[in-house]
């Protein structure tokens, strides 16, 4: 197992690779940190090693880890599905959510961001594939939803995010994520858009060579995950 550093590093040259294997510039690929099941100690070391966004899927464990980092000016990101009842926690305590995928959740994230801190950053979750057992909106209802989201105060609409189906075949990768980057210049006509959030440790490369600008990575950063 290599260190947390040692990780760090080479997710970044995996990042410089690709970029400029597909003619991206680096500085638009941001790399978030999914530190589901990881505890705020080793939060904390990545942080000090210059990682600064970090994304959590469950809110009472993210909540947790984030009163026992208040001190460093972490920027939090939720990327997991999202109950009604959660909502006002993710409004008050995160800066972006990925997982947005229908309008009675992004109109009570809209209601209950507090008015003094600036709009959350809103990604729509949209299922590439219709998979039942995965959420998301559909390719065909998208438009729909983010016309309704551009509207609403407290909220600003950055752009899109899916998981594909698995597949090692880096053309069926690809193919994915040019759908959802296809999706995205769609949307152009209506909002202004600049957000990709796609890709994770086994299908980075294919994501970053479509367009992502947000990458999600957990495993190849922080080693095989704890069952939850």
């Amino acid at each position: 197992m290599p260190s947390l550093n040692d990780a760090l590093i080479h997710v970044q040259q995996q990042i410089h690779i690709a970029a400029k294997k597909h003619g991206r510039p680096e500085e638009d690929i941001h790399l978030l940190a999914v530190s589901k099941t990881q505890p705020a100690e080793t939060i904390a070391a990545a942080f000090a090693l210059g990682q600064t966004a970090f994304g959590e899927n469950y809110l009472q464990e993210a909540r947790e880890k984030q009163e026992a980092l208040a001190h460093l000016p972490i920027e939090w990101h939720f990327i997991g599905p999202i109950q009604s009842n959660k909502t006002r926690e993710i409004a008050e305590h995160f800066s972006w959510v990925h997982s947005v995928d229908r309008l009675k959740i992004v109109t009570r994230l809209s209601q209950q961001r507090p008015v003094h801190l600036p709009p959350l950053n809103i990604c729509l979750q949209v299922n590439l594939d219709d998979e039942t057992s995965k959420s998301g909106v559909a390719l065909q209802e998208l438009e729909q939803l983010a016309i309704a989201t551009i509207q609403l105060p407290n909220v600003k609409l950055r752009g899109l995010m899916a998981i594909p189906k698995k597949t090692t075949d880096i053309t069926q990768q690809r193919a994915a994520f040019a759908t959802l980057a296809r999706s995205l210049k769609q949307l152009s006509s209506i909002a202004l858009l600049d957000t990709l959030s796609m890709g994770m440790s086994n299908d980075m490369e294919a994501a970053i060579a479509e367009g992502a600008t947000i990458v999600r990575v957990g495993s190849a950063i922080f080693g095989a995950r704890k069952s939850q």
